[in-house]
C-alpha cells in the first residue's frame, strides 16, 4: 500500500508547500527515508539522480527544525558542485516557503563579502561546497556549535573529486552528538570508507541496486568511427526538432564543449544554444542554466560540471558526444533526462579507443546498452591520421592498464618487422663492408684513455 505525504504526520506549512509543488505521491526513496529521519536514525542512502532524494531529506529536516531560532546554522548540507548547492537551495526555498527558516548558500567561484554578510543574518539552514565552507569557518564566519543535522549529498562524486581530506577536517570541526544522512548514487571503496567515520549503526536504504539507470530511462549506443562522423550523427538526430524537443549534450572536456558549442550555434542561432563548464563565470552558467530550465534554449552543451546538481523538468534527450572516463559519471549524465517519473532517452556516441569505457560502464550498471547501426543517410567520414594515431595510442594505454606486460602497438609491429632476423653479432652479413657497431665508440674510447693517461702524468 502507497503512502502519502500526510501519511508522515508533517506539519501543515510543510504539507502546503509540498501541494504547492505539485507532489502528489512520495517516491521510493521518501518512502523508506522520511520516517527513520523523522525517528532521529542515522541513514545511508543509495539512490540515482531523479528519484526525489533531495526531498527526502530536506522534508524531515524542516519538520524537525519548525522554525528560526538563533543565529547559527542546525543543519549543514555538503554538496560537491555549486550547480547542486543551488538546486538544492531551491528546493528547500519551495518546501520552507510557508516557514520563516532561513537558508544560506556557499560556494567557490565569486569573493565570499556577500556570502558572509548572508551569514551574520542569521542562518538555519546552511547548504555548501567543501572548500569555501572551511575557507570561511577558519576565517571564524561560522559557529558549528549548534548543528543537529550533517547530510553529505552525492558523496561519490564528492570521493571522485578529491574531497575525502576536506571531509575529514569538516569532520573534525563539527559536534559529535548529530544525526547523520550520506547519500550517494554508487558505493565506491572511499564512500564506504567515509560512510565508517561519518555514520553510527546506519539504516541503509537502497531503492535499487547499486549504479543501476533509473527506469524510465531508454537507453542507445552508437558505435562511430570518429570526430568528423560523430558531428553528422549529432546533426542528423537533431533534425527531429519535435522529438529532440530540450537536450544536454555532455563532453569530457572543455575544449570539446566550447567546439560543439560553436558547431551547433552555427546551425541553430546564440538563442538557441549554450555551454557551461569550469572556465565559465558563474553569473554565465547560472544564466545559461535558469534559460535552459525556462524552456527558453532548445540545446545545453556541458562538461560534467552539470552531470550532477542539474535538475530540469522535461529533458528529452541526453547525448554523451564522449563516453565517460570516470564510469560512475554515466549514471549521473543519464540521470538528467528520465526524471521525476517521466521518461527519457540517453544516446551515447562511442569511437574505438571508448569502447574499454563502455565495457566497463556495461559492468557496472549489470546491463547491455542496445546497440543500434548509424542512420544509412549519415555520412561516414575517413579517420584522419593524427585521430587514428591518437585513438592507437589510447587503446595501448587501456591494454596496459589490464595488463602490465603489454609492450604496444609500435613495439608489437617493430618485432614484426625483425622476426627471424639474427642479431648483428650472430649475422655479420648484416655488415659486410661497414664497421661492425660499436667500432667507433671503441675507437674514440681508446684515444680519451690516452689523453686522460697523459694529463694524469702532467
Amino acid at each position: 500500500m502507497s503512502l502519502s505525504f500526510e501519511d508522515f504526520k508533517l506539519n501543515r506549512q510543510i504539507l502546503n508547500a509540498v501541494e504547492d509543488a505539485g507532489y502528489t505521491m512520495p517516491t521510493p526513496i521518501q518512502e523508506k527515508a522520511i520516517m527513520p529521519i523523522l525517528s532521529g536514525q542515522d541513514i545511508m542512502g543509495i539512490a540515482q539522480t531523479g528519484t526525489g532524494k533531495t526531498a527526502a531529506f530536506v522534508l524531515p529536516i524542516l519538520m524537525k527544525l519548525k522554525f528560526a531560532q538563533g543565529n547559527d546554522p542546525r543543519a549543514l548540507i555538503i554538496v560537491p558542485t555549486r550547480e547542486l548547492a543551488m538546486q538544492i537551495e531551491e528546493n528547500v526555498k519551495t518546501f520552507a516557503k510557508y516557514t520563516d527558516l532561513r537558508t544560506v548558500v556557499l560556494y567557490g567561484g565569486l569573493g565570499p563579502k556577500t556570502q558572509i554578510a548572508e551569514l551574520k543574518k542569521g542562518v538555519d539552514i546552511l547548504i555548501s561546497t567543501p572548500g569555501r565552507f572551511l575557507d570561511l569557518y577558519l576565517e571564524g564566519n561560522i559557529n558549528t556549535h549548534n548543528l543537529k543535522f550533517l547530510v553529505m549529498d552525492e558523496a561519490d562524486k564528492m570521493m571522485d573529486m578529491g574531497f575525502i581530506g576536506s571531509i575529514h577536517r569538516i569532520l573534525e570541526v563539527v559536534p559529535r552528538k548529530r544525526q547523520n544522512l550520506l547519500f550517494s548514487a554508487t558505493m565506491s571503496e572511499l564512500v564506504h570508507k567515509i560512510s565508517g567515520d561519518f555514520l553510527k549503526h546506519p539504516t541503509v536504504i537502497e531503492v535499487a541496486e547499486q549504479a543501476t539507470p533509473a527506469a524510465t530511462v531508454s537507453q542507445i549506443l552508437y558505435q562511430v568511427p570518429n570526430l568528423k562522423t560523430k558531428l553528422n550523427l549529432l546533426q542528423h538526430l537533431l533534425k527531429d526538432t519535435e522529438d529532440f524537443s530540450r537536450l544536454i549534450v555532455f563532453c569530457k572536456t572543455k575544449i570539446v564543449a566550447d567546439n560543439i558549442f560553436h558547431f551547433l550555434e552555427r546551425r541553430y542561432g546564440a538563442d538557441q544554444v549554450k555551454v557551461i563548464h569550469a572556465n565559465k563565470g558563474q553569473n554565465t552558467r547560472i544564466n545559461s542554466i535558469r534559460a535552459f530550465k525556462e524552456g527558453g534554449i532548445r540545446i545545453l552543451v556541458a562538461t560534467d560540471v552539470a552531470s550532477r546538481g542539474l535538475d530540469v523538468s522535461h529533458v528529452s534527450h541526453v547525448i554523451n558526444f564522449d563516453v565517460p572516463i570516470v564510469i560512475e559519471d554515466y549514471i549521473h549524465r543519464i540521470g538528467r533526462t528520465g526524471r521525476a517519473l517521466q521518461s527519457g532517452v540517453a544516446i551515447t556516441f562511442c569511437s574505438p579507443s571508448e569502447e574499454y569505457y563502455i565495457e566497463k560502464i556495461e559492468k557496472l550498471i549489470r546491463q547491455n546498452i542496445p546497440l543500434l547501426a548509424i542512420p544509412e543517410n549519415v555520412f561516414k567520414d575517413d579517420t584522419p591520421y593524427e585521430e587514428r594515431q591518437y585513438m592507437a595510442r589510447e587503446i595501448d594505454q587501456q591494454k596496459r592498464r589490464e595488463n602490465p606486460a603489454f609492450k604496444g602497438a609500435f613495439h608489437e609491429k617493430k618485432a614484426k618487422n625483425t622476426k627471424g632476423i639474427k642479431s648483428a653479432k650472430e649475422d655479420p652479413r648484416i655488415f659486410a663492408g661497414k664497421k661492425k657497431p660499436g667500432a667507433a665508440r671503441r675507437k674514440k674510447s681508446v684515444k680519451f684513455d690516452a689523453v686522460h693517461k697523459k694529463d694524469r702524468k702532467k
